[in-house]
């Protein structure tokens, strides 16, 4: 099959989507009103806090959200065939992702910009916020450790790119001075430092930067000493107001989001590639789990995450500007995501044929699907890109730039977010100075990821198994905790109800089945893990479950709240 008939088929029904399920949830279900104070503006304080406007705050939300988790699900779950990971993407961006990210934002607005975590708290009970608060906990580590790693994986193979990331870094600090000090609008300026970041590509050429002498100097791997660097800069990062480099940064990194889906598109309707992988694989490698239920935990963002929802509630509803904002950057980013997820996938069943990668070759195995993912994603690119001219090798540069772009915004709202955890454990347990001591709690933030991420074969290899689990989970319990604020407003949750019931359903279906294989293998780390992340699940979907009955009941018997708009707690 042509690969622009499905990217042709899958733009309108993202466009429907937005122009009639959107407006549903926003007017139906969240009761958007453009007159509420929203928290960016009742705790002003330019740190976190800070009114954003909608495009900008657009960028931020895509790109923290983004990283390389919608290339790397969708490039392992081809192995499958492309027929069910790209059902699963487009259904699930639609009918899943939109409600739940849209959703996380609006609750959180709704409740002082609390996390979604700590909602759990009012909106399930007490007892919820702490067992919740550990997930997200193992989330958030992991998904820092394992960015850093790829990021790092990525710089040794493509060196060229080191110089553009390096340099976006001022670039967007100039953006935003010229955005927040002049009171200018942002367009003009990003596209600028979009130009200028492209336009350092040849700089990157030139002078390709390896850092294996630096390394033997200090005795550690070239691997680890660009962990490090990476932890040293996202710390650095994450304590700084978000409109100093934050906002700007991620309003760049959107521009490449529509930039690279064009180029994939322009690739493909120039070339007219056909997909070469099968719709339905049926010749599966022998170390391949069943796609019933492992499709749907491989694929997370892209689909569903609930990492968005730490996104959501924790950066994104402290600088949205007006609640009706909400839509368009909650559901539209929801879109976005999808739309990496379809190119993803077109690119791995398309585009690496291009560039004469043989796809049977490439997916001989299940650990050859997940060890060459985000690889066949930058080659399958650049194989789009020279379709209209584009010599590889910069081809291949402009695609790991834009995984390296996106993955290291998400690094650094990962860390802000592992602060915020630390800050509300320490809260939980009564340490006041982890509560209240920023430059402490952020060090910690770094520290413990940055030791996962010291040893890869342990983060990436073996812990990352449980990543897609633990985040449908989350992902599930945010649904949980949007459904029950619905219904307590006397408002319809089928929204909500439905792609939580299917998400809780496979990813206890998932745990259930690594817990059997686990044991086989002798695992005993992963196993216990495991085991904690099934039985606090468990315990979750009845406290969840317990919520909705109460909320049901006490929907039955009493009037619907008049909406606070005040910008107080809802």
């Amino acid at each position: 099959m042509p690969a622009v008939v499905i990217a042709l088929l899958v733009a309108v029904a993202f466009f429907l989507g937005y122009r009639f399920y959107s407006p549903y949830l926003a007017n139906k279900v969240y009761a958007l009103q453009e007159s509420f104070v929203t928290p960016a503006h009742e705790f002003r304080d330019g740190i976190d806090f800070v009114p954003t406007n909608k495009h900008v705050l657009f960028g931020h939300h895509f790109t923290s959200v983004a990283g390389a988790a919608p290339i790397v699900g969708p490039a392992i779950a081809v192995v499958w065939g492309w027929g069910p990971a790209l059902a699963w993407v487009v259904l699930g961006t639609i009918f899943a992702s939109g409600a739940h990210d849209f959703g996380s934002i609006v609750v959180s607005v709704r409740n002082k910009a609390q996390n979604i975590g700590t909602l759990t708290q009012t909106v399930i009970n007490p007892r919820s916020r702490t067992l919740f608060l550990l997930i997200i906990f193992f989330l958030v580590t992991l998904v820092n450790a394992v960015f850093a790693i790829v990021i790092a994986n990525l710089f040794m193979a493509n060196p060229a790119v080191v110089i553009p990331i390096v340099l976006e870094i001022p670039i967007a600090i100039i953006v935003g001075q010229i955005i927040y000090r002049q009171r200018t609008a942002a367009l003009a300026p990003s596209i600028v430092g979009v130009v200028l970041l492209y336009a350092s590509i040849p700089l990157g050429r030139a002078f390709p930067i390896e850092i294996d002498g630096f390394a033997e100097m200090v005795g550690v791997q070239p691997r680890t000493a660009w962990v490090v660097l990476l932890f040293l800069y996202a710390g650095l990062a994450s304590r700084i107001p978000v409109w100093i480099l934050l906002q700007p940064r991620d309003y760049i990194n959107s521009h490449q989001l529509f930039i690279a889906l064009g180029a994939i598109l322009l690739g493909i309707i120039i070339g007219m590639n056909e997909i070469v992988a099968p719709m339905l694989n049926r010749d599966l490698p022998p170390d391949t789990p069943n796609w019933f239920p492992f499709l749907f935990v491989t694929i997370a963002c892209g689909a569903i995450s609930g990492f968005h929802s730490l996104v959501a509630s924790g950066t994104t509803s402290k600088q949205l500007d007006k609640e009706t904002d909400a839509r368009y950057v909650g559901y539209m980013g929801s879109l976005g995501e999808g739309s990496l997820a379809v190119g993803a996938i077109l690119a791995t069943t398309a585009g690496i044929a291009i560039v004469g990668l043989d796809w049977n070759t490439q997916y001989a195995t299940f650990g050859d699907a997940a060890g060459g993912a985000v690889g066949n994603f930058v080659q399958g690119v650049a194989g789009f890109v020279s379709n209209f001219g584009i010599p590889v090798e910069i081809g291949t540069i402009f695609a790991a730039l834009v995984v390296i772009s996106f993955a290291a915004t998400t690094m650094d709202s990962g860390v802000r977010l592992q602060r915020y955890i630390f800050q509300e454990i320490g809260e939980i347990a009564g340490i006041r100075v982890l509560k209240e001591n920023l430059n402490l709690v952020t060090v910690v933030a770094v520290i413990v990821p940055l030791l996962l991420a010291l040893d890869p074969e342990l983060a990436f290899g073996r812990l990352w198994t449980l990543f897609g689990t633990t985040n449908q989970l989350t992902a599930g319990l945010a649904l949980a905790v949007i459904a029950v604020w619905v219904l307590t407003r006397k408002r319809n949750p089928l929204a909500q109800i439905i792609p939580l019931a299917f998400l809780l359903t496979m990813t206890t279906w998932a745990l259930f089945v690594q817990l059997g294989d686990l044991w086989a293998a002798r695992d005993w780390l992963l196993l216990i893990l495991d085991a904690v992340i099934f039985i606090l699940a468990v315990w979750l979907i009845v406290e969840a479950v317990l919520a909705l009955r109460r909320a049901q009941a006490a929907k039955q018997e009493a009037p619907a709240p008049e909406p606070d708009r005040s910008g107080g707690q809802e």
